[in-house]
């Protein structure tokens, strides 16, 4: 395993972060355990899940995903063994079964939200607690062709200032940030300066051959001010492992049990993901760890979240921090990526 530091902070985490979001739903709990065992075992020492998960939500499965990992936690007795990262949810209307409605980033749902999810956890603190989604409306979960909306919306001073106050408490050891824009990251720096407050030092957005627009505004911001990237969807909901191609469904899989996951099923898509899944086989390499090798080497990265719902993909997944891409298939990665960049921002 490789590790970093993350940000100006004195985490070192793993470059492999695990993700959990299927825990709850397609993962039993005896799974999640068997999966969160052999991760540490290969040396992943950096944990991600949301008071929000499983995924999809919904109110039956509400916060399995952090029970699961709490129970775990509490079995093993291995807490200050891992770098623990949750998030709390941003607006959503048709979540009240998460707490009293309205669901916002005011400090009333900040401190309800961390007290729940340390509850969950089993824990008195977590490592890295982030903002899952703006509360504005803005350009994320692939919405393209930004319209300005005036909206009441919490400003990102109160939602920091709610956040400082978990810091100063010691529930939280750093803050960072998910599905945020350019200006959004920003706007929080800047009020961290002018509040005398903590600043975030990660940003969670999605990352992968077939969606690179972090590097259009944040990659030069993750440089220059420290907030690095935590990918998420590395592998596109799993179509670049190419178990999708001409129409296939595999039994069980995500994008085969729900319609909602499509972001990565899209007419633009199948040109690129059909050259980036033969490229990989043309070179004898595993497609998915090819995707996940391209990721992991990117300077402006912190960790590169992976998911499985099975250990055979969890192995391969992790597997990839070992492999490294030659000149030759970087250049024709990007020679795909220029014929048709970002099919699905």
């Amino acid at each position: 395993m490789r590790y970093h530091r993350l940000g100006n902070t004195d985490l070192e985490v793993s470059r492999i972060c695990l993700g959990t979001m299927t825990y709850g739903e397609q993962n039993t709990e005896a799974e999640a355990h068997e999966q969160l065992d052999y991760a540490v075992d290969q040396g992943v020492n950096f944990i991600d899940t949301a008071e929000m998960y499983a995924v999809p939500p919904r109110a039956e499965t509400y916060g399995l995903t952090e029970t699961y990992i709490g129970n775990w936690l509490k079995a093993r007795g291995n807490r200050e063994r891992v770098i623990l990262a949750t998030k709390v949810s941003g607006p959503a209307a048709d979540r009240n079964y998460m707490r009293d409605a309205p669901i916002r980033l005011d400090r009333r749902n900040i401190m309800a939200a961390i007290d729940g999810s340390l509850r969950r956890l089993q824990t008195d603190y977590v490592d890295l607690y982030q903002v899952h989604w703006p509360e504005r409306p803005a350009n994320y979960f692939s919405r393209l062709g930004y319209v300005h909306e005036e909206a009441d919306t919490v400003s990102i001073g109160e939602t920091l200032a709610a956040l400082g106050e978990l810091v100063q408490a010691g529930k939280v050891r750093h803050i960072g940030v998910s599905n945020e824009t350019p200006w959004g990251v920003m706007r929080y720096l800047a009020e961290a300066e002018r509040q005398g407050l903590a600043r975030i030092v990660s940003i969670q957005n999605p990352y992968n051959l077939l969606n690179r627009t972090f590097e259009i505004g944040l990659a030069e911001i993750a440089h220059r001010e420290a907030v690095e990237l935590l990918a998420y969807s590395p592998l596109g909901f799993g179509v670049l492992s190419g178990k999708y191609l001409d129409g296939q469904q595999p039994p069980g899989a995500r994008l085969t049990r729900w319609e909602r996951f499509a972001r990565y099923r899209t007419a633009e898509s199948v040109e690129p993901l059909r050259a980036y899944v033969g490229l990989a086989r043309e070179q004898g390499l595993d497609p998915a760890q090819m995707a996940l090798a391209y990721v992991n080497s990117r300077p402006f990265l912190a960790a590169d979240i992976i998911g499985a719902t099975n250990m055979d993909q969890l192995k391969t997944n992790i597997a990839s921090i070992d492999l490294e891409l030659s000149s030759e298939v970087v250049a024709a990665i990007e020679a795909i990526h220029r014929r048709q960049p970002n099919p699905c921002p």
